[in-house]
């Protein structure tokens, strides 16, 4: 349980340090994954 705690909490603060990059990347992959999705209906 002292191990699972203090992964959730070092977890937690890499992504109070990292959101922006996190978010920087969630975006481009949501993008990428839009342009297949639609890209797969006109071809």
């Amino acid at each position: 349980m002292q191990t699972l705690h203090s992964g959730v909490r070092g977890l937690s603060l890499l992504f109070t340090l990292n959101w922006d990059r996190l978010l920087y990347f969630v975006t481009i992959a949501v993008a990428l994954s839009l342009g297949a999705y639609v890209g797969s209906f006109s071809g």
